[in-house]
């Protein structure tokens, strides 16, 4: 019995029950999230990947479905393809950016897992679309910080499992609740001491957590250093979350192909 991955456990808590919107978005950003083996027809030459498509009959009179197919461990495509295929290793988020809009659907781990699911084209365009768009930059004067409220289990997971990569980039950050002068009020995501270049990416993975957590709040990112004010206003009545030290890698004794008994080279 091969070992259940996170994928499978998403699919499973989504067929479980399929009303329920946390469950699918949950699925949805598991496939996004992880590394995924995409079936070509040939070898990829650079940058360039030619996947290979798939078409499934449609109702009579209309165009057949397409496919594209993914795998979310490498034995899992060669069961699939009966044997070595070519393949990229993409996050599924990039998978969905290349083929959203050209009416191509995804085969997930079909016929060589429990998560076996055919994604439509037009589910495919959704995910690309809540994942591309750059958050906005906003100006608000701020009138009061108060503790955060409203935070859900799966919020607040949500924010630790996408802020868990981010510890090369920032010391910290701290989630607290702003009034701003037009008596509106929302979730204010501060990082603290972040690198100038991680901005972007750091404000949209806070963006990403917010919206499959499913949870109908406004949520603005601010970056401040830990010298300004405004970081230990925040510290008092934030809640804070620490980035792990990122852990250094462990080093690679490379061995010459074929010295390994155990590992042939491969023939091509």
């Amino acid at each position: 019995m091969t070992e259940e991955t996170p994928l499978d456990i998403a699919h499973a808590a989504m067929q479980a029950d399929l009303d329920d919107d946390a469950a699918r978005l949950g699925f949805y950003e598991r496939l996004a999230d992880d590394e995924l083996f995409l079936l070509l027809k040939e070898e990829s030459r650079g940058d360039s990947v030619n996947p290979e498509i798939f078409e499934l009959e449609a109702a009579e009179g209309e165009p057949p479905d397409r496919y594209v197919l993914v795998f979310d461990r490498e034995d899992r495509l060669s069961t699939f393809s009966e044997g070595p295929a070519p393949y990229a290793a993409l996050p599924g988020r990039v998978v969905a950016a290349m083929i959203a809009g050209s009416g191509i659907g995804l085969g997930v781990n079909l016929g060589a897992a429990p998560s076996s699911i055919l994604i439509p084209a037009a589910a495919v365009d959704w995910l690309a679309q809540t994942l591309g768009p750059a958050p906005e930059e906003v100006e608000s004067q701020v009138r009061a910080l108060e503790p955060p409220t409203g935070l859900t289990d799966r919020l607040i997971t949500g924010l630790q499992g996408k802020l868990a990569a981010a510890g090369r980039f920032c010391d910290h950050a701290t989630l607290a609740r702003a009034v701003y002068d037009d008596d509106s009020q929302g979730l204010v995501l501060a990082f603290i001491d972040a690198d100038p270049d991680a901005h972007e990416p750091l404000a949209r993975a806070a963006q990403e957590a917010m919206t499959f957590s499913g949870a109908d709040q406004r949520l603005d990112v601010a970056f401040f250093d830990t010298s300004d004010p405004v970081a230990k206003r925040l510290a008092r009545v934030g809640l804070r979350f620490d980035m792990p030290e990122p852990e250094a890698p462990e080093p690679v004794e490379r061995k010459a192909p074929g010295s390994d008994p155990s590992k042939p080279p491969i023939l091509k």
